[in-house]
Protein backbone atom coordinates (compact mmCIF):
# COMPACT_ATOMS: atom_id res chain seq x y z
CA UNK A 1 0.00 0.00 0.00
CA UNK A 2 1.20 3.23 -1.03
CA UNK A 3 2.07 6.46 1.49
CA UNK A 4 -0.66 8.22 0.53
CA UNK A 5 -3.29 5.44 0.48
CA UNK A 6 -2.20 4.87 4.38
CA UNK A 7 -2.65 8.60 4.68
CA UNK A 8 -5.99 7.87 4.29
CA UNK A 9 -6.79 4.71 6.11
CA UNK A 10 -4.33 6.29 9.06
CA UNK A 11 -5.64 5.23 12.56
CA UNK A 12 -4.76 7.50 15.30
CA UNK A 13 -1.34 7.12 15.76
CA UNK A 14 -0.45 7.72 12.86
CA UNK A 15 -2.65 10.31 12.56
CA UNK A 16 -1.37 12.22 15.41
CA UNK A 17 2.77 12.10 14.38
CA UNK A 18 1.09 13.47 10.47
CA UNK A 19 -0.53 16.10 11.91
CA UNK A 20 2.51 16.90 14.06
CA UNK A 21 4.40 16.90 11.02
CA UNK A 22 2.48 18.85 9.08
CA UNK A 23 2.38 21.65 11.07
CA UNK A 24 6.76 22.01 11.52
CA UNK A 25 6.40 22.19 7.74
CA UNK A 26 4.03 25.03 7.97
CA UNK A 27 5.61 26.89 10.66
CA UNK A 28 9.38 26.24 8.58
CA UNK A 29 7.61 27.57 5.64
CA UNK A 30 6.62 30.52 7.81
CA UNK A 31 9.83 31.51 9.07
CA UNK A 32 11.46 31.01 5.57
CA UNK A 33 8.78 33.84 4.81
CA UNK A 34 9.50 35.94 7.59
CA UNK A 35 13.09 36.15 6.66
CA UNK A 36 12.62 36.70 2.75
CA UNK A 37 9.73 39.32 3.43
CA UNK A 38 10.37 40.56 6.80
CA UNK A 39 8.11 41.52 9.51
CA UNK A 40 5.65 43.16 8.48
CA UNK A 41 4.73 39.96 5.40
CA UNK A 42 3.12 42.01 2.96
CA UNK A 43 2.67 40.91 -0.14
CA UNK A 44 0.94 42.20 -3.38
CA UNK A 45 -2.93 42.09 -3.80
CA UNK A 46 -3.36 39.59 -6.75
CA UNK A 47 -5.60 36.08 -7.71
CA UNK A 48 -2.08 34.33 -7.23
CA UNK A 49 -0.95 34.99 -3.63
CA UNK A 50 -2.45 35.30 -0.39
CA UNK A 51 -1.07 37.35 2.72
CA UNK A 52 0.93 35.12 4.91
CA UNK A 53 -0.48 35.62 8.07
CA UNK A 54 -4.15 35.39 6.73
CA UNK A 55 -2.90 31.76 5.20
CA UNK A 56 -1.39 31.08 8.72
CA UNK A 57 -4.72 31.94 10.43
CA UNK A 58 -6.54 29.96 7.96
CA UNK A 59 -5.11 26.78 8.67
CA UNK A 60 -5.84 26.88 12.19
CA UNK A 61 -9.02 28.07 12.03
CA UNK A 62 -9.74 25.52 9.81
CA UNK A 63 -8.82 22.95 12.49
CA UNK A 64 -10.59 24.44 15.06
CA UNK A 65 -13.64 24.57 12.99
CA UNK A 66 -13.94 21.22 11.89
CA UNK A 67 -12.68 19.63 14.98
CA UNK A 68 -12.54 21.73 18.35
CA UNK A 69 -15.72 24.01 17.63
CA UNK A 70 -17.81 21.32 15.61
CA UNK A 71 -20.36 19.67 17.85
CA UNK A 72 -21.12 16.91 15.19
CA UNK A 73 -17.15 16.14 14.53
CA UNK A 74 -17.61 12.21 14.95
CA UNK A 75 -20.50 12.19 12.61
CA UNK A 76 -18.03 12.54 9.19
CA UNK A 77 -19.47 13.17 6.31
CA UNK A 78 -22.80 13.01 8.14
CA UNK A 79 -22.05 16.20 9.79
CA UNK A 80 -24.24 19.54 9.37
CA UNK A 81 -21.98 21.88 8.14
CA UNK A 82 -24.04 24.64 9.36
CA UNK A 83 -24.33 23.38 13.11
CA UNK A 84 -23.83 26.33 15.46
CA UNK A 85 -20.17 27.13 16.66
CA UNK A 86 -19.73 27.94 20.02
CA UNK A 87 -18.45 31.09 20.30
CA UNK A 88 -16.96 30.78 23.87
CA UNK A 89 -13.44 29.93 22.66
CA UNK A 90 -13.12 32.48 20.14
CA UNK A 91 -14.01 34.79 23.12
CA UNK A 92 -11.12 33.46 24.81
CA UNK A 93 -8.22 34.24 23.05
CA UNK A 94 -9.71 37.44 22.26
CA UNK A 95 -10.16 37.14 18.11
CA UNK A 96 -12.99 36.94 15.90
CA UNK A 97 -11.28 34.18 13.61
CA UNK A 98 -14.61 33.92 11.78
CA UNK A 99 -14.44 37.13 10.51
CA UNK A 100 -10.86 36.84 9.58
CA UNK A 101 -10.27 33.64 8.46
CA UNK A 102 -13.53 31.63 7.07
CA UNK A 103 -12.15 31.64 3.08
CA UNK A 104 -16.11 31.08 2.35
CA UNK A 105 -17.27 33.94 3.88
CA UNK A 106 -14.29 36.36 3.58
CA UNK A 107 -13.46 37.20 -0.24
CA UNK A 108 -9.77 36.88 -1.14
CA UNK A 109 -9.11 40.94 -1.85
CA UNK A 110 -11.11 41.61 1.26
CA UNK A 111 -8.05 39.71 3.18
CA UNK A 112 -5.57 42.93 2.19
CA UNK A 113 -7.83 45.08 4.36
CA UNK A 114 -8.34 42.97 7.97
CA UNK A 115 -6.74 43.75 10.75
CA UNK A 116 -5.01 40.33 11.17
CA UNK A 117 -2.94 39.27 14.66
CA UNK A 118 0.89 39.56 14.51
CA UNK A 119 2.67 36.08 14.09
CA UNK A 120 3.62 35.44 17.11
CA UNK A 121 -0.61 35.96 18.37
CA UNK A 122 -0.93 33.26 14.87
CA UNK A 123 1.94 31.34 15.64
CA UNK A 124 0.37 30.49 19.45
CA UNK A 125 -2.66 30.26 18.69
CA UNK A 126 -1.82 27.60 16.19
CA UNK A 127 0.28 26.10 19.13
CA UNK A 128 -3.04 25.48 20.94
CA UNK A 129 -5.09 24.88 18.16
CA UNK A 130 -3.28 21.55 17.67
CA UNK A 131 -2.95 20.68 21.50
CA UNK A 132 -6.74 20.62 21.11
CA UNK A 133 -6.60 18.69 17.98
CA UNK A 134 -4.65 16.20 19.40
CA UNK A 135 -6.35 15.82 22.69
CA UNK A 136 -9.59 15.00 20.80
CA UNK A 137 -8.22 12.87 18.43
CA UNK A 138 -6.97 10.73 21.40
CA UNK A 139 -10.59 10.74 22.63
CA UNK A 140 -12.23 10.05 18.92
CA UNK A 141 -14.06 6.80 17.68
CA UNK A 142 -11.10 4.90 15.49
CA UNK A 143 -13.25 4.30 12.28
CA UNK A 144 -14.06 6.66 9.35
CA UNK A 145 -16.29 8.98 10.45
CA UNK A 146 -14.26 9.46 13.50
CA UNK A 147 -11.62 10.37 12.07
CA UNK A 148 -12.76 12.50 8.96
CA UNK A 149 -12.39 15.55 10.20
CA UNK A 150 -8.62 14.88 11.33
CA UNK A 151 -7.89 13.25 8.14
CA UNK A 152 -9.52 16.53 6.66
CA UNK A 153 -7.35 18.81 8.62
CA UNK A 154 -4.29 17.12 7.61
CA UNK A 155 -4.81 17.14 3.69
CA UNK A 156 -5.98 20.67 3.78
CA UNK A 157 -2.95 22.00 5.79
CA UNK A 158 -1.02 20.05 3.22
CA UNK A 159 -2.27 21.75 0.00
CA UNK A 160 -1.30 25.40 1.82
CA UNK A 161 2.26 24.09 2.36
CA UNK A 162 2.49 23.62 -1.26
CA UNK A 163 0.97 26.81 -2.08
CA UNK A 164 3.31 28.49 -0.11
CA UNK A 165 5.94 27.15 -1.85
CA UNK A 166 5.09 28.14 -5.63
CA UNK A 167 3.60 31.39 -3.98
CA UNK A 168 7.67 31.54 -2.78
CA UNK A 169 8.65 31.36 -6.36
CA UNK A 170 6.00 33.86 -7.32
CA UNK A 171 7.73 36.15 -4.52
CA UNK A 172 10.70 35.49 -6.02
CA UNK A 173 12.14 33.62 -3.14
CA UNK A 174 13.32 30.06 -2.64
CA UNK A 175 11.69 28.61 0.93
CA UNK A 176 13.71 26.00 0.91
CA UNK A 177 11.37 23.86 1.94
CA UNK A 178 12.87 20.12 2.76
CA UNK A 179 9.93 17.40 1.05
CA UNK A 180 10.52 14.45 0.97
CA UNK A 181 11.11 12.56 -2.35
CA UNK A 182 8.32 11.24 -4.25
CA UNK A 183 6.98 7.86 -3.38
CA UNK A 184 3.91 6.87 -5.44
CA UNK A 185 6.38 8.14 -8.63
CA UNK A 186 7.37 4.86 -10.31
CA UNK A 187 10.92 3.81 -11.45
CA UNK A 188 13.37 6.50 -11.37
CA UNK A 189 15.11 7.63 -14.82
CA UNK A 190 17.42 4.98 -16.49
CA UNK A 191 18.77 4.75 -19.59
CA UNK A 192 16.22 1.56 -20.27
CA UNK A 193 13.85 3.93 -19.86
CA UNK A 194 10.86 3.47 -22.37
CA UNK A 195 9.98 7.06 -23.84
CA UNK A 196 6.37 6.50 -25.00
CA UNK A 197 4.35 3.40 -23.32
CA UNK A 198 1.64 1.71 -25.72
CA UNK A 199 -1.77 0.85 -23.60
CA UNK A 200 -4.27 -1.18 -24.81
CA UNK A 201 -7.88 -0.62 -25.04
CA UNK A 202 -9.32 -1.53 -21.66
CA UNK A 203 -12.53 -0.23 -19.46
CA UNK A 204 -11.31 2.02 -16.44
CA UNK A 205 -13.59 2.86 -13.15
CA UNK A 206 -13.14 6.23 -11.97
CA UNK A 207 -13.85 7.37 -8.86
CA UNK A 208 -13.37 5.88 -5.32
CA UNK A 209 -15.05 3.24 -3.45
CA UNK A 210 -14.90 1.31 0.15
CA UNK A 211 -13.25 2.23 3.39
CA UNK A 212 -10.83 5.54 4.15
CA UNK A 213 -10.75 8.75 3.28
CA UNK A 214 -12.09 10.44 0.29
CA UNK A 215 -12.66 13.67 -1.01
CA UNK A 216 -16.16 14.54 -2.20
CA UNK A 217 -15.33 15.18 -5.66
CA UNK A 218 -13.35 11.35 -5.86
CA UNK A 219 -16.64 9.52 -4.97
CA UNK A 220 -18.78 7.77 -7.32
CA UNK A 221 -17.23 5.14 -8.62
CA UNK A 222 -18.05 4.34 -12.59
CA UNK A 223 -16.56 2.55 -14.86
CA UNK A 224 -15.66 3.90 -18.29
CA UNK A 225 -14.13 2.63 -21.85
CA UNK A 226 -10.94 3.10 -22.63
CA UNK A 227 -9.54 3.17 -26.19
CA UNK A 228 -5.96 2.33 -26.77
CA UNK A 229 -3.14 4.94 -27.17
CA UNK A 230 0.07 5.95 -26.66
CA UNK A 231 1.29 8.55 -23.72
CA UNK A 232 4.90 9.59 -22.84
CA UNK A 233 6.05 7.95 -20.20
CA UNK A 234 7.35 10.84 -18.30
CA UNK A 235 5.89 14.60 -18.63
CA UNK A 236 7.20 16.98 -21.39
CA UNK A 237 10.48 17.84 -20.98
CA UNK A 238 11.92 20.96 -21.74
CA UNK A 239 14.00 19.73 -24.31
CA UNK A 240 10.47 18.69 -26.31
CA UNK A 241 9.12 21.66 -25.09
CA UNK A 242 11.85 24.69 -26.36
CA UNK A 243 11.48 23.74 -29.95
CA UNK A 244 8.30 24.66 -30.21
CA UNK A 245 9.26 28.13 -28.80
CA UNK A 246 11.99 28.05 -31.29
CA UNK A 247 9.64 27.89 -34.13
CA UNK A 248 7.44 30.65 -33.13
CA UNK A 249 4.60 28.74 -31.71
CA UNK A 250 3.44 31.58 -29.43
CA UNK A 251 3.06 33.74 -32.41
CA UNK A 252 0.88 31.04 -34.69
CA UNK A 253 -2.98 31.36 -34.01
CA UNK A 254 -3.37 28.15 -35.50
CA UNK A 255 -2.35 26.00 -32.76
CA UNK A 256 -4.44 27.84 -29.99
CA UNK A 257 -7.55 27.17 -28.47
CA UNK A 258 -10.05 30.22 -28.60
CA UNK A 259 -9.68 30.39 -24.77
CA UNK A 260 -5.59 30.03 -24.79
CA UNK A 261 -5.10 32.95 -28.11
CA UNK A 262 -6.92 35.76 -26.24
CA UNK A 263 -5.43 34.79 -22.80
CA UNK A 264 -1.74 34.98 -25.04
CA UNK A 265 -3.18 38.33 -26.52
CA UNK A 266 -3.92 39.81 -22.93
CA UNK A 267 -0.23 39.12 -21.70
CA UNK A 268 1.27 40.34 -24.70
CA UNK A 269 -0.79 43.62 -23.88
CA UNK A 270 0.59 43.31 -20.18
CA UNK A 271 4.28 42.51 -20.92
CA UNK A 272 5.13 44.17 -24.07
CA UNK A 273 8.80 43.72 -25.75
CA UNK A 274 11.48 45.31 -24.25
CA UNK A 275 14.03 47.95 -25.56
CA UNK A 276 16.59 45.18 -26.09
CA UNK A 277 13.83 43.29 -28.38
CA UNK A 278 12.79 40.56 -26.02
CA UNK A 279 8.96 39.97 -25.89
CA UNK A 280 8.61 37.40 -22.39
CA UNK A 281 5.13 36.76 -23.67
CA UNK A 282 6.56 34.36 -26.72
CA UNK A 283 7.66 31.90 -24.01
CA UNK A 284 7.00 30.24 -20.65
CA UNK A 285 7.32 31.83 -17.57
CA UNK A 286 10.34 32.23 -15.52
CA UNK A 287 12.41 31.55 -18.16
CA UNK A 288 14.75 33.81 -20.56
CA UNK A 289 17.07 33.43 -23.20
CA UNK A 290 21.11 34.03 -21.60
CA UNK A 291 23.14 36.35 -23.73
CA UNK A 292 24.83 32.98 -24.68
CA UNK A 293 21.90 32.15 -26.38
CA UNK A 294 20.68 29.73 -24.00
CA UNK A 295 18.29 29.16 -21.59
CA UNK A 296 17.32 30.18 -18.36
CA UNK A 297 15.01 29.14 -15.60
CA UNK A 298 14.28 31.93 -12.68
CA UNK A 299 14.55 29.82 -9.07
CA UNK A 300 13.42 31.94 -6.73
CA UNK A 301 15.14 35.42 -7.11
CA UNK A 302 18.29 33.33 -8.54
CA UNK A 303 18.78 32.71 -12.68
CA UNK A 304 20.58 29.78 -13.09
CA UNK A 305 20.87 27.21 -16.56
CA UNK A 306 18.29 25.25 -17.50
CA UNK A 307 18.05 21.69 -17.12
CA UNK A 308 16.84 20.52 -21.01
CA UNK A 309 16.07 17.38 -19.24
CA UNK A 310 13.73 18.44 -16.47
CA UNK A 311 9.83 18.73 -17.18
CA UNK A 312 8.74 21.66 -18.44
CA UNK A 313 7.01 23.52 -15.71
CA UNK A 314 5.28 26.71 -14.91
CA UNK A 315 3.02 25.89 -17.81
CA UNK A 316 -0.52 27.30 -18.78
CA UNK A 317 -3.35 24.34 -19.57
CA UNK A 318 -3.41 26.50 -23.01
CA UNK A 319 0.60 26.22 -23.38
CA UNK A 320 0.13 22.66 -22.76
CA UNK A 321 -2.62 22.20 -25.29
CA UNK A 322 -1.25 24.56 -28.16
CA UNK A 323 2.46 22.38 -27.58
CA UNK A 324 0.08 19.60 -28.20
CA UNK A 325 -1.27 20.90 -31.41
CA UNK A 326 2.04 21.52 -33.02
CA UNK A 327 3.20 17.87 -31.78
CA UNK A 328 0.34 16.39 -33.71
CA UNK A 329 -0.63 14.95 -29.87
CA UNK A 330 -3.04 15.78 -27.64
CA UNK A 331 -3.54 15.91 -23.84
CA UNK A 332 -5.24 12.95 -22.00
CA UNK A 333 -8.19 12.10 -20.27
CA UNK A 334 -8.65 11.99 -16.68
CA UNK A 335 -9.26 8.12 -17.46
CA UNK A 336 -6.20 7.48 -19.48
CA UNK A 337 -4.03 9.37 -17.25
CA UNK A 338 -5.27 6.71 -14.33
CA UNK A 339 -4.99 4.03 -16.59
CA UNK A 340 -1.14 5.00 -17.46
CA UNK A 341 -0.36 5.84 -14.08
CA UNK A 342 -1.30 2.15 -12.92
CA UNK A 343 2.05 1.45 -15.58
CA UNK A 344 4.77 -0.11 -13.85
CA UNK A 345 7.07 2.22 -16.65
CA UNK A 346 5.22 5.73 -16.46
CA UNK A 347 6.69 7.87 -14.24
CA UNK A 348 4.58 10.54 -12.22
CA UNK A 349 4.83 13.11 -9.70
CA UNK A 350 7.71 15.42 -11.03
CA UNK A 351 4.84 18.16 -11.80
CA UNK A 352 0.97 18.50 -11.81
CA UNK A 353 -0.36 17.45 -15.33
CA UNK A 354 -2.81 18.89 -16.80
CA UNK A 355 -5.30 16.99 -18.22
CA UNK A 356 -8.19 16.96 -21.05
CA UNK A 357 -11.12 16.51 -18.97
CA UNK A 358 -12.74 19.09 -17.29
CA UNK A 359 -13.16 18.88 -13.20
CA UNK A 360 -17.04 18.23 -13.06
CA UNK A 361 -18.97 15.70 -10.55
CA UNK A 362 -19.00 12.43 -10.76
CA UNK A 363 -22.48 9.67 -11.11
CA UNK A 364 -24.37 10.79 -7.33
CA UNK A 365 -22.30 14.01 -6.27
CA UNK A 366 -23.00 14.73 -2.40
CA UNK A 367 -21.30 17.56 -1.12
CA UNK A 368 -19.51 16.75 1.93
CA UNK A 369 -19.77 19.13 4.71
CA UNK A 370 -16.63 21.32 3.35
CA UNK A 371 -19.39 22.39 0.88
CA UNK A 372 -17.03 24.87 -0.46
CA UNK A 373 -14.45 22.48 -1.45
CA UNK A 374 -15.74 20.88 -5.01
CA UNK A 375 -19.01 22.19 -5.48
CA UNK A 376 -18.30 25.62 -6.45
CA UNK A 377 -15.47 24.72 -8.89
CA UNK A 378 -17.95 22.92 -11.09
CA UNK A 379 -17.36 25.27 -14.26
CA UNK A 380 -15.27 23.84 -16.85
CA UNK A 381 -11.58 24.27 -15.47
CA UNK A 382 -9.54 20.92 -16.31
CA UNK A 383 -8.47 18.52 -13.99
CA UNK A 384 -4.89 18.00 -13.43
CA UNK A 385 -3.40 14.96 -11.62
CA UNK A 386 -0.26 13.57 -10.35
CA UNK A 387 1.87 15.99 -7.85
CA UNK A 388 4.60 17.74 -7.97
CA UNK A 389 7.84 18.06 -5.90
CA UNK A 390 6.12 20.13 -3.06
CA UNK A 391 2.86 18.05 -2.87
CA UNK A 392 3.25 16.03 0.48
CA UNK A 393 3.92 12.68 0.37
CA UNK A 394 0.52 11.78 1.53
CA UNK A 395 -0.90 13.37 -0.89
CA UNK A 396 0.30 11.83 -3.94
CA UNK A 397 -2.35 9.81 -4.99
CA UNK A 398 -3.56 8.81 -8.45
CA UNK A 399 -7.22 9.10 -7.67
CA UNK A 400 -6.87 12.52 -6.47
CA UNK A 401 -8.56 15.26 -8.43
CA UNK A 402 -6.58 18.67 -8.41
CA UNK A 403 -8.29 21.83 -10.04
CA UNK A 404 -6.88 25.32 -11.18
CA UNK A 405 -8.46 27.48 -13.82
CA UNK A 406 -6.46 27.25 -17.24
CA UNK A 407 -4.26 30.95 -17.27
CA UNK A 408 -2.54 29.79 -13.76
CA UNK A 409 1.10 29.16 -14.44
CA UNK A 410 2.38 30.09 -11.06
CA UNK A 411 1.51 26.42 -9.76
CA UNK A 412 3.89 23.32 -10.69
CA UNK A 413 2.25 22.59 -13.47
CA UNK A 414 3.36 20.59 -16.68
CA UNK A 415 1.81 17.68 -19.13
CA UNK A 416 2.16 14.56 -21.02
CA UNK A 417 1.10 13.79 -24.39
CA UNK A 418 -0.97 11.17 -26.13
CA UNK A 419 -1.40 9.60 -29.68
CA UNK A 420 -4.48 7.72 -29.87
CA UNK A 421 -8.71 8.30 -30.60
CA UNK A 422 -9.68 10.67 -27.88
CA UNK A 423 -12.41 9.60 -25.80
CA UNK A 424 -15.49 11.05 -24.29
CA UNK A 425 -13.75 12.17 -21.32
CA UNK A 426 -11.72 14.94 -23.42
CA UNK A 427 -14.22 17.70 -23.36
CA UNK A 428 -12.08 20.70 -22.83
CA UNK A 429 -11.50 23.45 -25.98
CA UNK A 430 -9.25 22.16 -28.15
CA UNK A 431 -7.45 24.00 -30.57
CA UNK A 432 -8.96 24.91 -34.11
Amino acid sequence: MSEAEQARCAGKAALAQALVRARERTLRLFAAYQAALGPALRVPCTPELNLPLWELGHIGWFADWWIARNPQRGLGTQADPLAPRAAARQAARGVDADALYNSSTVPHDRRWQLELPDAEAVRADLAQSLADTLALLAQAPEDDAGLYFFRLALFHEDMHAEAAVYMAQTLGFDPLDATAPPTTMANTAAPAQPQTLRIAATPWTLGRSGPGFAFDNELGAHTVPVAAFEIDARAVSWARFLPFVAAGGYAQRRYWSEAGWAWLQDRAAAQPGSASGTEPWRHPRHLRQSIHGGWERQRGGAWQALDLAAPACHLTAFEAQAWCAWAGRRLPSEAEWEVAASHPDLQWGEVWEWTASAFAPFPGFQPHPYVDYSRPWFDGRPVLKGASHATAPRMRHPQYRNFFTPERNDILAGFRSVVGQASAQNTLNQPR
